[in-house]
């Protein structure tokens, strides 16, 4: 999945914020089941309301996925828009060639 340069921004803008950033990072650890709002919501002292806020800006992000079960909503971290938008970064990397250098990367 090879993002624009509009949906890098969004996704970087919505993880430059520590609360969203630390949302992204319990959500992956809750994969492959993802967490209840009220869930995410008791990792932090936030209102519901605020919690919520901060989910539907990674969700417009495209970073995580919603999902209602009934009365609950589940929230679950994109794997995939997680790792294309580190993907973009190194792209350009080596001259276009992210290989010859992903290895010093993950260093």
């Amino acid at each position: 999945m090879a993002l624009t340069n509009a949906q890098a921004v969004a996704a970087y803008a919505a993880l430059s914020q520590e609360t969203r950033l630390t949302m992204v990072r319990l959500l992956l650890r809750a994969e492959p089941h993802g967490l209840a709002a009220g869930e995410v919501g008791e990792h932090f002292d936030l209102a519901p309301a605020t919690v919520s806020f901060h989910l539907s800006g990674l969700r417009d992000a495209g970073l995580v996925s919603s999902q209602r079960e009934g009365r609950v909503v589940r929230y679950r971290a994109d794997v995939s828009a997680l790792r294309a938008i580190s993907d973009y970064l190194f792209s350009e990397c080596c001259d276009g060639k992210p290989e010859q250098c992903l290895g010093d990367v993950a260093a």
